[in-house]
């Protein structure tokens, strides 16, 4: 039974009764199955941007009502426990779904969520809020993974990068559903709880949907169950696709491989270079201080008496638009050009901050330069930095350790995103704008020349023939 060929479909009968060539039939357009099923899964990326920007025009009430007003430290808690929350999340992520596969890790993900946007939204006392933040970072933590992991699974090679980035569009949506949801925050008294409750209804939506969405084949395939993955591509790709795309997947080792990678061979073993390249790539993304712009854009906006709300449409709108455009571009310039331009443009951006924080700039000059320089940051990190690193690593790491490694890959991500998220404000106050934004500036510099040595070029690669690029690039 396992080595039978699964014959389903009318497409399939007629690609296979004739030449070989005729698998590839010039009217097929396989990304058009699979779509439904990526955005689907996108809605994971959905709810992480809109978590990570639903305290940022919602805290100063948030504050008010459970009685931290002013206490910079209890704020950056707010902020931080759900990050704290995403490592947890983030760190059990492979194991979970290589347990229980892709499409149950994402309803797995959205029940934590739902648990703690209720919790959220019922705190009464700062410790309340913190518990619904911590449930709802466990769900975000193992979402942003199994979604890299998925879209790579199911997309076809030729418009994996622009599936990919779909998630990053996503993201941002979700980000400026939180910040337009919260406008009404500062004006009418416990708004920011129905700000909460409003995440349940997404969180729900994938939960659901993805009951009938189609699981990766390739989880499929090396758990030996490969009628099901014959079954799944024809779903994803359609059936005259089915006999390449088994072939392809047959290059790779078949059977239940993933349960027998310990954690010593990622950290230590054969895999530790391309595990040193993932943890490294994440944490710079981090380390540019992108995180620390979406979490406390309305603070330093209104530092420069920017309104908020125009502060926040602004940064969402830039970051969609580079999203868009990072769309276009993934499958026709490649990763690693879009990731190189974008942490330079973030550079860049950083130098216009620390020029506006200098006393060369004064008044609305300053202004101008600061609020210039924060949408160029955002708009250049939708190009490259936001899309890329999770899909590049999703293709770069093999196959037999591709989820767990993606999980350890990411608790990096977490905790430097938790120690900006909790320490942004306060060493804004006690070291200045013009030195923070230096280092910001200088780790988006070390990630260019990162990038420029480390990163494969991955485009209208399939997954095999990544894998066997990078055991090239290490033999040699």
């Amino acid at each position: 039974m396992r080595g039978r060929q699964r014959v389903a479909s009318r497409d399939y009968i007629i690609g296979h009764g004739k030449e070989e060539n005729s698998v590839r039939l010039p009217n097929a357009k396989p990304w058009r199955r699979s779509l439904r099923h990526v955005v689907v899964a996108s809605l994971s990326s959905f709810l992480y941007g809109y978590h990570i920007g639903v305290v940022n025009e919602t805290l100063e009430s948030i504050s008010e009502d459970l009685d931290f007003s002013g206490n910079t430290m209890a704020e950056g808690l707010v902020v931080s426990t759900c990050l704290g929350g995403a490592f947890v999340g983030s760190l059990f992520s492979g194991w979970i779904a290589d347990g229980v596969g892709r499409k149950r890790s994402f309803q797995l993900c959205a029940l934590p969520m739902i648990i703690g946007a209720g919790m959220s939204a019922t705190a009464n006392s700062l410790w309340g809020m913190l518990l619904g933040r911590l449930f709802v970072g466990t769900g975000m933590g193992l979402g942003p993974p199994v979604a890299a992991l998925y879209v790579a699974e199911v997309s076809p090679p030729a418009v994996r990068g622009t599936f990919g980035a779909l998630t990053q569009i996503a993201t941002c949506l979700g980000l400026m559903g939180s910040f337009f949801i919260g406008i009404p925050a500062k004006e009418i008294v416990g708004w920011w709880r129905i700000c909460f409750w409003v995440s349940i209804i997404p969180a729900g939506v994938l939960a659901i949907c993805m009951e009938i969405s189609a699981e990766s084949p390739h989880w499929l395939f090396k758990r030996g169950r490969t009628i099901e993955a014959e079954a799944e591509f024809e779903k994803l790709l359609g059936g005259v696709n089915v006999k390449s795309a088994m072939a392809d997947l047959s290059k790779s080792d078949r059977g239940d491989e993933s349960s027998s990678v310990k954690l010593s061979e990622l950290l230590c073993g054969c895999h530790a270079r391309v595990m040193f390249i993932g943890s490294v790539l994440f944490a710079l993304q981090q380390l540019s201080g992108i995180n620390a712009v979406f979490y406390f854009s309305s603070t330093v906006f209104e530092s420069f008496g920017v309104p908020s709300d125009l502060a926040n449409t602004s940064v969402g709108v830039c970051n969609l638009l580079g999203s868009i455009v990072a769309m276009i571009l993934m499958d026709k310039l490649g990763r690693k050009v879009l990731l190189m331009g974008s942490f330079f443009g973030m550079a860049v951006a950083m130098g216009l901050q620390v020029l506006a924080a200098s006393s060369f700039a004064a008044g609305s000059g300053a202004m101008y330069l600061s609020v210039g320089g924060m949408l160029l940051f955002v708009l250049s990190f939708a190009l490259g930095a936001g899309p890329v690193p999770c899909l590049v690593m999703s293709e770069m790491l093999p196959g037999k350790i591709r989820a767990k490694a993606m999980a350890i890959c990411l608790a990096a991500h977490w905790v430097i995103n938790f120690f900006v998220g909790l320490l942004f404000l306060r060493l804004l106050e006690q070291i200045g704008a013009q030195l923070l934004y230096s280092i910001f500036g200088s780790f988006c510099l070390i990630a260019v020349a990162f990038v420029k040595k480390y990163i494969l070029e991955t485009k209208g690669k399939s997954l095999q023939e990544i894998e066997i690029a990078l055991l090239a690039q290490e033999a040699s």
